[in-house]
């Protein structure tokens, strides 16, 4: 290295170093939070809505061992209870052909095997009915073939299963029709014929299978479909829709009022809650059944720490507006977009490839220990809960924007200040003790042994071993109480799960 090369490189590190402390030193204080608890309050019941049910990618994926794997580590942390995905119906599946005398078959062999796999789990199903097989699609007598086929599907179903197991899935016609996963025009009432179709055809092999719809991305068409339904007669069981944060605001609520990226889901839960209420029928269920922090391949999102907080606080906002949230997805074993070519490309499961915990399996892990009775709080960035025991479980977050979004990689993102929670607790039991469990920067985040191990797109087995055990949850720490008190620091895009009993 020639000597004007090594003062251009001190000259750079000089100035890195620099530009660091700057920033450290412009960096805030950390946040005081009171946070005020009286144990003895009545609350009101909390239901853990979000862990009810999760997303994944097509069917046919529920087949493999890798697939499954990834469920019964998610089971593991949250017991869900239901699983959506796409395509039951697809030519890979196999259930529906023409022969060459034009006669319709249908075989239920991988169809069995998938809904036989999950039950084996303790899993359900819920029924995403899509996308019409190639044959059926390309028919002009298409809709007397759909409603065969449903017609075939619900009886075989109730025959192998039973009508009190099948009664208690869900059919959900279609996926976001509104975005161009429909193919008839215009999308919406060409939906509802398919809608109709789909409701009547299950509903005459049994009136106790639940149907509901319109499945729509961005929040829309709730109020208008349950105003088709009632006015037509039409059976519908339960309302359903999706959103993402990167969804725009034109798209959700029709303006350009921006909406912050952790208010996003819960703003758009509310508005299809309230047209739900402003119905002709007000008491149908909301299923959310997707969502997530990006509709894209984000890695500084959806593999970061960065979910954890927003996680916690989605879930605080979202609270009593609907039934269940199902995330999207339980597992990276996922290739609508191709196969996965590296463990951390921003891909939208909980787990990674090669069953990798992501911090926001974590997240979900720690949220399973709230209490089923949420005690009330006005404190910011807090969300109070009580177990059946007295046991007090609170959520503690620290919401951060990512430190970058698209499909690129941001390793640092800015400083910010951590948020310091003075918790009094009053009314609580002599002897009580604090158990902490955390998801940061620090703990239970394997994108920093990631980094560490310059990011290799193909990891060795050695590796990859080594990212399982970086990607475990950490294990709770113990924290004394002060006369009732105690004080806990969260980091920036920090969350913690205090246990007090």
């Amino acid at each position: 290295m020639n000597p004007t090369t090594v003062r251009h490189l001190i000259a750079a590190l000089l100035c890195a170093g620099g530009a660091l402390l700057a920033a450290q030193a412009a960096t805030p204080a950390a946040a005081t939070i009171d946070v005020s608890v009286d144990a003895k309050a009545s609350g009101h019941p909390f239901a853990h809505y979000w862990e009810q049910m999760f997303g994944s990618g097509r069917a046919v994926l529920a087949l493999r061992d890798n697939y499954r794997k990834d469920m019964r580590l998610v089971k593991g942390v949250t017991n869900f209870s239901y699983v959506r995905f796409h395509a039951i119906f697809h030519d890979e599946i196999d259930l529906f052909d023409i022969d060459p005398a034009g006669k319709v078959v249908y075989n239920f062999s991988y169809v069995d095997q998938i809904y036989d796999g999950l039950l084996a789990e303790g899993v359900r199903p819920f029924v995403e009915l899509g996308f019409m097989p190639q044959k059926m699609a390309a028919d002009p007598g298409t809709y007397a073939q759909w409603d065969d086929m449903l017609d075939a599907f619900a009886h075989h179903l109730n025959e192998r299963y039973g009508i009190d197991e099948v009664a208690q899935w869900y059919f959900e016609v279609w996926n976001e029709p509104n975005i161009g996963f429909w193919g008839g025009e215009p999308y919406q009432p060409t939906y509802y014929e398919l809608y109709d179709h789909s409701a009547r055809a299950l509903k005459r092999v049994s009136a106790r299978l639940r149907v509901g719809g319109p499945s729509t991305a961005q929040a829309a068409w709730a109020g208008d479909f349950i105003k088709h339904c009632h006015d037509n007669g039409v059976s519908v069981d339960f309302v359903s829709s999706h959103v993402y944060t990167n969804d725009s605001s034109q798209d959700v609520s029709h303006n350009d009022l921006p909406i912050p990226r952790e208010q996003m889901v819960c703003k758009s839960v509310r508005k299809v809650h309230d047209e739900i209420l402003a119905s002709p029928l007000p008491k149908l269920p909301l299923i959310w059944s997707e969502f997530n922090a990006s509709y894209a391949n984000e890695p500084n999102i959806t593999d970061g720490v960065y979910m954890a907080p927003w996680l916690a606080a989605s879930i605080s906002q979202c609270e009593g507006l609907t039934e269940a949230m199902s995330y999207w997805s339980f597992s990276d074993v996922f290739e609508e977009g191709g196969g996965v070519k590296t463990p951390f490309y921003g891909g939208f499961g909980l787990v990674a490839e090669n069953e990798i915990p992501k911090p926001a399996y974590n997240a979900f892990a720690i949220l399973h220990h709230l209490g089923d009775t949420r005690l009330h709080s006005d404190a910011d960035s807090v969300l109070i809960t009580q177990r059946k025991d007295g046991t007090l479980v609170l959520a503690l977050w620290n919401y951060a924007p990512p430190d970058g979004t698209g499909t690129g990689y941001t390793p640092l993102g800015p400083l910010g200040p951590a948020k310091t929670f003075t918790i009094d607790i009053k009314g609580q039991r002599a002897g009580s003790h604090a158990k902490v469990w955390r998801v940061d920067d620090e703990h239970g985040n394997v994108l920093k042994t990631f980094d560490a191990m310059g990011r290799p797109a193909i990891p060795t087995r050695e590796q990859l071993a080594q990212l399982r055990g970086a990607g475990k949850l950490s294990l709770p720490t113990n924290a004394a109480l002060d006369s009732g008190r105690l004080k806990l620091t969260v980091p920036v895009k920090g969350f913690a799960v205090v246990a007090i009993g």
